[in-house]
């Protein structure tokens, strides 16, 4: 290897690494002075969904079935105690139509959406229990979902994600 040809590369990788530290500083300050990369005024953000409560004609009971058949944990009786923990993905925020028959009942007015990672072993543990079970027969390019309603009627949507590309 001729010794100019490694000068210019140890010179091009040199300017890189200057022109990449300075991209990098310049976003820490950006950031830092709450602008975001391309300058704009940077909007503080929600990080996750924290809780989600509902009314429930009979809290303690539906609080069991939440725990006995889909696994999510009650509210601990103490601040140190443990709480039910989600696994990292995606959350859809999605108003509806007030019109919308999506949810099933016209006086509803939510539906939540669970991630689950085996949509048909959750419907067979599910109907085990006695639980009707309505899994969509179609396959979307996001996944696989099913229809539950807990015992007061409010509807659950089971979404089993695809993988993607490996």
């Amino acid at each position: 290897m001729h010794p100019d040809g490694l000068t210019r590369r140890a010179t091009v990788g040199l300017a890189a690494g200057v022109v990449l530290t300075a991209q990098t500083n310049a976003m820490g300050l950006a950031n830092a002075m709450g602008l975001g990369p391309k300058g704009e005024k940077a909007m503080e953000r929600v990080v996750g969904v924290g809780g989600f409560f509902f009314r429930a004609k009979d809290p303690k009971a539906l609080a069991k079935w939440y725990d006995d058949n889909l696994g999510i944990a009650p509210v601990p009786s103490a601040y140190n105690a443990p709480s039910w923990e989600t696994e990292a993905g995606m959350t859809v925020f999605a108003p509806f139509p007030k019109d919308t028959s999506y949810f099933g009942d016209p006086a509803q007015q939510w539906m939540i959406n669970f991630r689950v990672h085996d949509l048909d072993k959750m419907a067979a543990q599910l109907r085990g229990n006695g639980i009707a079970v309505e899994i969509d027969p179609e396959h979307y390019p996001n996944g696989r979902f099913a229809k539950v309603l807990d015992p007061e009627g409010n509807p659950i949507q089971l979404w089993q994600p695809d993988k993607g590309p490996g």
